[in-house]
């Protein structure tokens, strides 16, 4: 009897195994909505110290209570550059993209002074925070990161 319990467990092991491991290789995205991802940056100077950022965000948002509500562009001294002092990121997500998955959203005006030669990118989730893949990227006039 033991054995055939054993048995049992080993082929409900063994198949739950290779269905994780299935759905790794197949490139579906089953992770929960956990952190936001910043997957592509383009950045464009339209004047000098002047910036226009597009950045592409990839979070599973749920609704109003779980979504990706903004991201910012960090200085390499940590202070984070804002369209207006007020603003609570560099881009403010107004709305969650639960049917829109990666999303892209621009923000113009971005006062970066001439001297900083790279920013990070990163992208918040409402109520979560910070925490997923950031991007750095080169500001050498037309630049898109991916």
């Amino acid at each position: 009897m033991l054995i055939v319990i054993l048995k049992a467990r080993l082929i409900r092991f063994s198949y739950l195994l290779l269905l994780g491991l299935s759905f790794c290789l197949s490139g579906v995205n089953v992770y929960a909505a956990g952190e936001a991802d910043v997957v592509k940056v383009d950045a464009r100077q339209t004047a000098p110290e002047i910036w226009r950022f597009s950045v592409t965000v990839l979070h599973q948002d749920s609704g109003w209570e779980k979504y990706a509500d903004g991201w910012d562009v960090v200085l390499p001294n940590g202070s984070v550059v804002k369209p207006a002092p007020n603003e609570e990121f560099t881009r403010t997500l107004w709305h969650p993209h639960v049917n829109e998955q990666p999303f892209t959203r621009s923000q113009g005006g971005i006062k970066i002074p001439a001297s900083v030669q790279s920013v990070t990118v990163r992208a918040h989730v409402k109520p979560d925070g910070f925490g997923g893949k950031e991007m750095r990227v080169e500001l050498k006039g037309d630049q898109e990161k991916r």
